[in-house]
């Protein structure tokens, strides 16, 4: 990830996560998933990462979707 990158989403559960970034790409926004969670485990976050020219409009979609 080069330049500024913003977190705009955060879950303990990594389908979620997978299922922001590809709505966020399908909007035409690029989006990172960063696993932070302990493999043997499971505890941890996982958490979504936009450019930061990106990151309101995203969060914006990130709430709707919440909504639904």
């Amino acid at each position: 990830m080069d330049g500024n990158w913003v977190l705009i989403y955060s879950t303990s559960q990594f389908y979620k996560a997978e299922i922001i970034k590809g709505m966020l790409e399908e909007q035409e926004i690029a989006a990172v998933v960063v696993n932070k969670q302990d493999s043997a485990y499971f505890f941890g976050e996982v958490e979504v990462f936009v450019p930061a020219d990106c990151a309101i409009k995203a969060k914006r979609l990130v709430n709707e979707q919440k909504e639904i």
